[in-house]
């Protein structure tokens, strides 16, 4: 069989598909989808959440419905499957309706300070000078206190009420924030590329929402999701000391001092919103971790 006469002809090469670039976010989102112990969070989170979400279709029982012949059930009795308080009302639907008002109350005070400390972070890293020394001079007081004692001290001078316990902790919350959005505003503003735009005649509320938010943004938003976990607990303690909800609202801190009582006479059913409590706020804080390490992409 004789050969083609074209058979020893170099070949065209293959053609080369070039790469994707992934992007930054791109990036993240692949290394926190690797990461299972962030996922395996985030499952829980999403759970927990849906339950709160979806109690109204999902719970079992009217939450405020008591009984007093019916009290202090044990885990798995017939038509009380986590069992019933202290007043005879099911445990399982107070957990999912109280998961709306600690999940609010533990995100909220987070997402406000968010807001509120970028913003002034900004100001005082980006204008600098005798600004940025009064701005932060006057945050420091709040450093003076533990954020426990000054979240109860605030809570208690404004008074009870979910409302107010939000209040106390956004307040606790911004000078941290403050301090993380000042510290990168101030370096990000001494690179060169930032002088280049000041003296292109940029204004500076262009450089800052240009050059300045998108490089401050990323560690002020890993810092803030690792307060959400701090956030939960303290925002339990307050309800827990009578400074957040009021009964008879299910909320998963006051429902763990309600059963203080019910403690050596049905130890699981008073451990319950405390399992709650632990299991949302480690989550969080997994979840946390899993976002910080997916945001270093130098790894």
């Amino acid at each position: 069989m004789k050969a083609s006469p074209f058979e020893f002809l170099p070949q065209p090469p293959m053609p080369v598909v070039a790469a994707q670039p992934r992007g930054y976010w791109g990036t993240v989102l692949r290394k926190l989808m690797r990461d299972p112990v962030a996922m395996g969070a985030a499952i829980v989170l999403l759970l927990i959440v849906a339950a709160a979400v979806f109690a109204p279709l999902l719970a079992p029982a009217d939450p405020f419905k008591s009984s007093m012949i019916k009290r202090l059930l044990p885990i798995g009795s017939e038509g009380y499957l986590l069992g019933s308080d202290e007043l005879g009302r099911d445990m399982l639907s107070r957990l999912m309706y109280g998961g709306r008002l600690s999940l609010m109350m533990g995100v909220m005070p987070v997402l406000c300070a968010f807001g509120i400390g970028t913003t002034i972070g900004l100001l005082a890293g980006y204008v600098g000078g005798k600004v940025n020394m009064v701005i932060m001079r006057v945050l420091d007081v709040f450093y003076a206190f533990p954020s426990v004692l000054l979240a109860v001290a605030i809570s208690g001078a404004l008074g009870p009420g979910m409302s107010n316990s939000i209040l106390a902790l956004t307040l606790v919350f911004v000078p941290q924030i403050v301090r993380v959005a000042e510290s990168v505003t101030t370096q990000v503003r001494k690179l060169d590329y930032i002088e280049a735009a000041r003296m292109s005649g940029a204004s500076a509320m262009s450089i800052i929402r240009t050059h300045v938010l998108g490089n401050v943004l990323g560690p002020v938003f890993v810092y803030a999701t690792g307060l959400l976990s701090v956030s939960m607990i303290l925002a339990a303690g307050l309800s827990f000391l009578g400074l957040g909800v009021r009964p008879p609202e299910p909320e998963w801190g006051l429902m763990l001092n309600t059963l203080r009582s019910a403690i050596f006479r049905n130890p699981w059913i008073a451990a319950l919103p405390g399992i709650m409590i632990f299991a949302t706020s480690i989550a969080f804080n997994l979840l946390a971790d899993g976002v910080r390490s997916a945001m270093d992409i130098r790894k």
